[in-house]
């Protein structure tokens, strides 16, 4: 996670801070939630529960709450604390934090599991600086790969660099059919290429591309070829425009994107 300065702390947190992240497979893959490391406490009880959503403002969570547990919160006046884990990349150590809550109500989950019920948090306080910064850098780049999906990236020696790519060289399969390509331009939503072909053989193809990356990454993205070029002189080359399906645009290459986008901003505003 890139180190972030108090001011756009502060802007995530007044920004973003009552919109619900709600914790599926992948956003959990993404954030690098722990669930096991997750629990509830209360005057020294702790129950282990599932966050289902949080804002940077309340929690909904899931846990199994019996009735002497209902006593125990109620003799808290409510008050609660929910612990939070998040592994961090390349380092060993966990990123466990607890954030002060007061429990604003009950739902049953589920009929045959009286006791395991939704639990409604208020947060007493603002939660720490690095909750506000894991959902602030997610929720902005959702933001802006909606708000800037079509902005093209041309690939050169530089955007490489800042993208992370180990080269303009990538791989492209036609209707299941493997071809080496070059990429010319990226967005949020799709690509430019190059490659041998005839270029009104590949128009509307299927397709899927495979964006190398360093450290043996590669971004998948399956998607459509919505329009083809011919190069001047050259009958035999094509350029190919594709569009990714969206639900095959992982977080990690949103990531990336945005990554970039946010360096040229922050240079241009030097």
């Amino acid at each position: 996670m890139p180190v972030l300065t108090s001011q756009q702390i502060n802007r995530y947190y007044e920004n973003f801070k009552e919109i619900d992240v709600t914790f599926t497979k992948e956003v959990t893959q993404n954030l690098k939630l722990l669930p096991k490391h997750v629990y509830l406490k209360c005057l020294g009880t702790q129950w282990p529960g599932i966050i289902y959503s949080t804002s940077m403002v309340g929690a909904k969570i899931i846990a199994n709450i019996g009735s002497d547990s209902f006593e125990l919160i109620r003799k808290a006046n409510n008050l609660v604390a929910l612990r939070f884990a998040f592994s961090i990349e390349d380092k060993k150590d966990k990123l466990l934090f607890f954030v002060s809550a007061k429990v604003s109500g009950f739902n049953p989950y589920n009929k045959e599991n009286p006791n395991l019920n939704f639990i409604n948090l208020v947060y007493t306080k603002r939660p720490p600086d690095d909750l506000i910064a894991i959902l602030g850098q997610m929720l902005e780049i959702n933001i802006n790969s909606k708000k800037r999906t079509d902005e093209r990236i041309d690939i050169t020696a530089d955007s490489i660099r800042i993208l992370g790519l180990v080269s303009k060289n990538a791989k492209i399969s036609l209707e299941g059919i493997p071809r080496n390509c070059i990429v010319r331009d990226v967005s949020f939503s799709g690509a430019k290429l190059v490659l041998p072909g005839i270029a009104k053989f590949l128009n509307n193809k299927e397709c899927v591309l495979g964006i190398i990356a360093k450290d043996d990454k590669i971004f998948t993205l399956r998607g459509k070829v919505v329009r083809v070029e011919t190069v001047a002189d050259r009958k035999d080359i094509a350029v190919l425009a594709i569009k990714y399906n969206e639900e095959s645009i992982s977080m990690d290459y949103k990531k990336m994107i945005n990554n970039y986008l946010t360096v040229k901003r922050n240079k241009g505003n030097r």
